[in-house]
């Protein structure tokens, strides 16, 4: 029996939407699906919720909870990661409140910015023993992880273990489709090129019928301009360096200097950005959930339509040898992109096939889209020496080059709220005290 491990099992409605998807695909019948999680309330309660679906969706898969992590690797081929370390509080609290009293200001505060810096420093070391337990009970394994930082996390499994890994990220597979539903294009039949890093890569190419459809694009972004809307960050920087990036006007808000200004507090108002958009959502979240919980999790006549998200179509592609594309988050082994580090991670069209996961080479970025992401490609780097060395300097020197944070803050005051914000950490940052 062939295994699927799902790391973070306790994510009950994300465990729900992969391994739903997974339950739909013949040639993963009669497989294990492994649950774990560090909360056994949250484990049993997903286990419950996926062996009603299972029944209902008439699978044949045979699902199992374990409350030893390496037990549950053990023998498996394939591994979904899908971890916090820290939580909603105190972690996410922490990555705020205290960047907040330095009048540093943020948005989604996972992936790039002060927030993402400490996320990556507490997830690193536990993502580096999930891979030592990997490369002793389940070393042919290929681990996706769709924990943020995608970019940070995927480099350091690529570069200081032996697991063969990709990251995935739900901004690739959505961002032509949302941008011409916004615009009112229709979305069928086009053809796109993108590439970057997680989170800022770009629309390269658009086309429909070997005709550019980025001038049409650009046009209409302007007459959306001349009203407010949740799109605003995006279509200034496609405005001013040419082309779309991926992800959220949200979190694109707090990774370039340009936007989150104490200086210029009009620019949050005129370019509608949400500050504290992550914690409120968050609680939203977790209010729902508490309420929603019973009735989902004992809901006899759940059901699951398979989804868009990649998992289940990269592990049906390395089952059946059916190639299946799609955007994936790799090391830049060889120059993937020629013109950003070869240590970085970039995000780049990858080919799952019974071969394993094969990266797509792109060349060079237009060079103002390089500069840009090597702007976060430079703390990410630094993130990860400091997570391998355990020196507290590499903080500091993360900190200090990272793009929002630099053009608020003093070098002095950087240094102070990295102190502060290790001191708060605690035991989710031992080695740094």
């Amino acid at each position: 029996m062939k295994k699927i491990t799902f790391i973070g099992a306790g994510s009950t409605i994300f465990a729900k939407n992969v391994l739903g998807d997974c339950m739909h695909v013949p040639a993963l019948q009669e497989f294990e699906f492994a649950l774990y999680d560090i909360d056994p309330i949250r484990l049993q309660e997903s286990h419950t919720l996926l062996s009603q679906l299972k029944e209902n969706v008439q699978s044949t898969i045979n699902i199992q909870s374990y409350h030893n992590r390496k037990e549950a690797l053990r023998g498996a081929s394939y591994i979904i990661n899908a971890i916090q370390v820290g939580g909603y509080k105190p972690s996410t609290v922490i990555d705020f409140e205290i960047p907040k009293k330095y009048g540093l200001r943020q948005t989604i505060g996972d992936t790039i910015g002060i927030g993402g810096l400490f996320r990556s420093l507490r997830t690193i070391p536990v993502m580096l023993e999930i891979a030592k337990d990997i490369e002793e009970v389940a070393p042919e394994a290929w681990f996706l992880n769709y924990t943020n930082p995608m970019a940070a996390l995927t480099g350091a499994l690529s570069r200081f273990t032996n697991v063969k890994n990709v990251g995935l990220c739900h901004s690739v597979q959505v961002c032509t489709k949302d941008l011409f539903k916004h615009l009112e294009i229709d979305h069928n039949g086009i053809q796109e090129k993108i590439a970057g890093i997680n989170h800022v890569a770009w629309l390269l190419e658009v086309t429909k019928d070997g005709k550019d459809l980025y001038p049409e694009i650009k046009r209409r972004a302007k007459e959306k301009c001349k009203e407010k809307h949740h799109d605003m960050v995006r279509f200034e920087l496609m405005d001013k360096f040419g082309y779309y990036v991926t992800e959220s006007s949200e979190h694109n808000a707090e990774y370039h200097p340009y936007f989150i200004k104490s200086a210029y507090p009009e620019l949050i108002e005129q370019l509608n950005i949400p500050l504290d958009e992550y914690p409120r959502r968050c609680v939203s979240q977790i209010e729902r959930w508490e309420q929603q919980k019973q009735d989902l999790v004992n809901n006899t006549n759940i059901t699951h339509e398979r989804s868009i998200e990649y998992g289940s179509h990269i592990i049906e592609a390395m089952e059946t040898g059916n190639p299946f594309l799609f955007g994936g988050n790799v090391l830049n082994t060889g120059g993937l992109i020629s013109n950003l580090p070869q240590k970085a991670c970039v995000e780049v069209q990858c080919i799952a096939d019974r071969s394993g996961i094969t990266p797509t080479y792109v060349g060079d970025l237009p060079e103002q889209l390089a500069a840009l992401n090597r702007t976060s490609i430079n703390t990410q780097l630094l993130t990860i020496e400091a997570a391998i060395t355990k020196k507290r300097e590499h903080i500091y020197h993360a900190a200090l080059l990272d793009p929002h944070t630099s053009a608020e803050l003093s070098m002095d005051k950087i240094v102070s709220l990295c102190d502060e914000l290790i001191e708060a950490h605690g035991d989710f940052l031992p080695d740094y005290k």
